[in-house]
């Protein structure tokens, strides 16, 4: 029998919704939200229909996420039904548009209960319907890479379907950690192509003086040090796909050379004089805006339309913060497969500091992060103490200092001044996973000035080594 947990003071609208449901449905009342979360962690409810003014305790118009999250991690498949009087619609909209199933105005009618789950259960059935038809064109092991609570991954995974099985240059574009590579590799498990190789290359990790050899191969004799003749990735892809990642650093003689790939299906090895068919298919990547870069002769705008065939943005963690608990239980489960430990679940202070931090490192860091406290954890929880002191800093902080009206201005300005100073430092060393040398040439800096800050500041390398 399916069940229902109504949170509210009022005995009587208790009374109004369980004569609705009598006999399809159980029916539970409790008074509070703190009680309510207790009991959903002992007993199974299909839905939940609460007071919004309960629900908004402790909490903002923007809070009301927040306090609707906070049910769905204790139970992820509940559907939540929010009871508002007339005055209060605007903040019960406000929850819809959080996730909440839907909502009922004061005084209840109990035809309109009825109709509520009556609704939300067809929405259900036909959403597994079309999830069946999805998962159908999924391959089993790539299921769980695209599940997702986003609007905007849902429409990046429904592209990816429209695209895979065709012949088309695929442009990724997104911030460094958003997962391209994985999707480079999702689209040639789903193409024509999936028995054949599957070659990524770092194009931005490769010397300049080594990318035309690395992609095209090149013959014996053709520079100093080519004792005998290599095959290039394109060569080695030939009948798969080939997946370019930072596209935008590639010198301008490899962007020539690519470009006849791309409109010949041929090239050369460096070097040589044999034209050679690239029957291969090209998927790239870019942090960068290829477009401004071709406005600012950076790169060349023939390649960057034969690139941008079928350009996919991938969404950046900050923006699909919903998501972060589903990533967090498939890293927990990857880890437990191959270690002796058992860890299967996060604090709730842990989750709710993911929801507040910003993710400049994106996905990697959060597993990055995962990883570094699965290691450190000694309980069957990952708890705050396993993770690092900053990720639970009040975001603000520093502006907060600064506006504090007993300072001076001098005062206050070098207070936020050094915020701003010591968060960068932070965002560059998780960047550039603690390297040193790395992260003062990206500020700008010597690596003296950036010991100096480091140590003005407390920040250890280390912390950024393991972290990022």
């Amino acid at each position: 029998m399916k069940s229902i947990l109504v949170v509210s003071k009022e005995q009587e609208i208790y009374k109004i919704i369980r004569s609705c449901y009598r006999s399809s449905y159980r029916v539970d009342q409790i008074y509070a939200k703190d009680s309510a979360l207790l009991i959903l962690q002992r007993k199974r409810y299909d839905y939940l229909f609460i007071d919004i003014e309960i629900l908004k305790q402790g909490e903002t118009n923007d809070g009301l996420r927040n306090a609707l999250q906070t049910f769905w991690r204790v139970f992820p498949s509940l559907e939540i039904v929010v009871m508002s009087p007339q005055g209060m619609i605007r903040e019960a909209v406000i929850a819809l548009k959080a996730g909440a199933s839907n909502y009922l105005t004061y005084p209840l009618n109990p035809e309109e209960v009825k109709y509520v789950t009556e609704t939300i259960d067809e929405s259900i059935i036909m959403q597994s319907e079309l999830n069946y038809l999805r998962d159908k064109f999924w391959q089993a092991d790539s299921l769980e890479i695209v599940q997702t609570k986003s609007r905007a991954m849902t429409a990046v995974f429904e592209k990816i379907r429209s695209v895979a099985p065709t012949k088309s240059t695929v442009l990724l574009a997104g911030e460094t950690g958003t997962g391209k590579g994985v999707m480079a590799s999702l689209i040639h498990k789903h193409s024509n192509r999936r028995d054949s190789q599957f070659i990524s290359v770092h194009c931005g990790a490769i010397p300049d003086t080594l990318l035309e050899s690395e992609l095209f191969g090149h013959e014996k004799g053709a520079f100093t040090g080519a004792v005998r003749r290599k095959l290039g990735k394109f060569e080695i892809a030939r009948g798969g796909t080939i997946f370019l990642d930072e596209i935008g650093t590639i010198t301008a003689s490899a962007q020539i050379k690519l470009l006849q790939i791309l409109q010949d299906g041929s090239f050369n090895r460096v070097g040589g004089e044999e034209t050679i068919e690239a029957n291969v298919r090209v998927i790239a990547a870019t942090n960068m805006n290829l477009k401004e870069m071709c406005d600012a002769g950076l790169f060349r705008k023939d390649l960057y339309y034969r690139l941008n065939v079928f350009p996919i943005e991938i969404s950046p963690l900050r923006d699909r913060k919903d998501d972060i608990p589903h990533f967090v239980e498939v890293f927990l489960r990857r880890m437990n497969k191959f270690n002796s430990k058992e860890i299967y679940h996060v604090h709730p202070s842990v989750l709710e500091s993911f929801q507040r931090y910003s993710w400049p490192g994106n996905i990697r860091e959060l597993e990055n992060l995962i990883e570094r406290a699965y290691i450190l954890e000694t309980t069957s929880v990952l708890r705050p103490e396993s993770f690092p002191s900053e990720l639970f800093e009040t975001p603000g902080l520093a502006s907060n200092e600064a506006s504090d009206t007993s300072l001076s201005l001098a005062e206050a300005r070098r207070l936020g001044l050094e915020g701003i100073e010591r968060n960068y430092i932070k965002g560059q060393l998780l960047k550039n996973r603690g390297k040193i040398k790395d992260t003062a040439k990206a500020s700008g800096i010597t690596t003296r000035q950036l010991h100096k800050l480091m140590k003005k500041h407390n920040i250890r390398k280390e912390d950024f080594k393991s972290a990022a």
